[in-house]
């Protein structure tokens, strides 16, 4: 071999390894037969070992909203028709713990039955490749998008999104269900434009001039409300996180950090048990 030759054979091999070295690695595949969750991240999915979840016991004040999804996710869990979701309510009243809680409880019950993936509102677009993956597997799918907010201008992600609901061109498979978690139960905020009545118009097209936003909601076969606290129930919910960890307190100071939260809540009543635990030097 000539040292000509030679040398460009070896500069031919620096460039192939530059850009092998460059070439983005393959994502690595996924199994989702046998993780009890998942995150999809818009391209790629994330197996993870356990989900993190309150025990369902210790979710308060939500009881008849428990039993609805409990249910609904036990029917998903063994191939019976299920209903979609939408949780929609007062932050921190445990709409996505209820669902994670919800979907471990299963889970003790029909191991492997059912897996939660979850999708970050960003990654919408997304769905109709994570759908392709899925219904080439026999397992449940619990498809979660926590937070679900569209701007008042997105006209395309809320079709979609009814679309997948409705089944169509881009339908899901008959495998998963979505649950959504959201601040307001129409997902995207009323236009004050859009509640006032022209002088010519009739309600009917004043109703469909807002339908594309407002009846979102409405494709959700399980529509569940979570609302604030009353006083009363806050502080049961304190004493059903305080009394097994053997903590104590005064109502007027729950009820003061409460305040200076601005919400009553099951996650500020848990926050102020986290205090208390913190102050009394224990684990939580």
């Amino acid at each position: 071999m000539s040292s000509d030759h030679a040398s460009r054979q070896a500069v031919l091999e620096r460039i192939a390894n530059a850009l092998e070295r460059l070439a983005p690695s393959a994502a690595p595949s996924v199994d989702w037969r046998t993780k009890p969750a998942y995150v999809w991240d818009g391209a790629n999915a994330r197996e993870l070992d356990e989900i993190v979840a309150p025990a369902l016991d210790d979710l308060r004040g939500i009881d008849r909203q428990k039993a609805q999804v409990l249910e609904n996710l036990a029917r998903l869990a063994w191939g019976y028709a299920a209903h979609d979701m939408l949780l929609w309510g007062a932050r921190g009243m445990g709409k996505s713990a209820l669902l994670r809680a919800a979907t471990q409880a299963v889970q003790e019950k029909a191991p492997m039955a059912l897996a939660l993936v979850q999708v970050a509102p960003d990654a919408l677009d997304s769905l109709p490749e994570l759908f392709h993956q899925l219904v080439q597997v026999e397992r449940q799918f619990l498809i979660f998008v926590d937070d679900l907010g569209f701007a008042e201008d997105d006209t395309v992600g809320p079709r979609r999104l009814r679309s997948w609901l409705e089944g169509g061109v881009e339908s899901r498979p008959a495998s998963t269900r979505l649950a959504v978690t959201s601040n307001r139960r129409a997902i995207l905020a009323r236009q004050a434009s859009e509640q006032e009545s022209g002088s010519d118009e009739s309600p009917l097209n004043r109703r469909d001039a807002v339908d594309d936003k407002l009846a979102l909601a409405d494709r959700f076969g399980l529509s569940l409300g979570f609302h604030p606290c009353g006083k009363e129930q806050y502080l049961e919910i304190v004493r059903a996180y305080a009394e097994p960890r053997g903590l104590s307190f005064s109502e007027e100071e729950a009820l003061e950090w409460a305040m200076q939260r601005g919400q009553r809540s099951g996650r500020s009543a848990w926050q102020f048990v986290v205090e208390l635990a913190g102050r009394a030097e224990k684990p939580i």
